[in-house]
């Protein structure tokens, strides 16, 4: 995912309302009427909602009929979630030397107490 892709799914997810939609679609395709249902806002609220979260690339629309259903794009969300493990090793990292640090600290103040 190119840096202006990801800039787009990140603004895009930065709305609650549409980190929302992509959990229920999480759980499979659905209308605008099934996606809008949870909400106190109208259709062309959550269409405007659904456009911003395509055009980012995190959801496809299809057609079928007079149903079109929304589905995730699980190559988009993998690439965030690629772009973001590199970050989640690094906090680990960090963390784990503040445990250790931590650790060390302890048994030096355990020791220190005995005596």
């Amino acid at each position: 995912m190119q840096t202006d892709t990801l800039s787009a799914a990140f603004a895009a997810l930065a709305d609650p309302t549409r980190r929302a939609i992509i959990a229920r679609l999480a759980e499979g395709e659905a209308s605008v009427n099934e996606l809008a249902a949870p909400f106190e806002m109208s259709l062309p609220a959550v269409s405007k909602h659904l456009k911003v979260l395509e055009k980012a690339g995190l959801i496809s629309r299809g057609k079928e009929a007079q149903w079109r259903p929304a589905r995730l794009e699980p190559m988009a969300m993998k690439s965030i979630a690629d772009w973001l493990e590199q970050y989640r090793r690094f906090w680990e990292s960090s963390f784990d030397r503040l445990d250790g640090y931590l650790q060390k600290i302890q048994r030096a103040d355990d020791s220190g107490s005995r005596n």
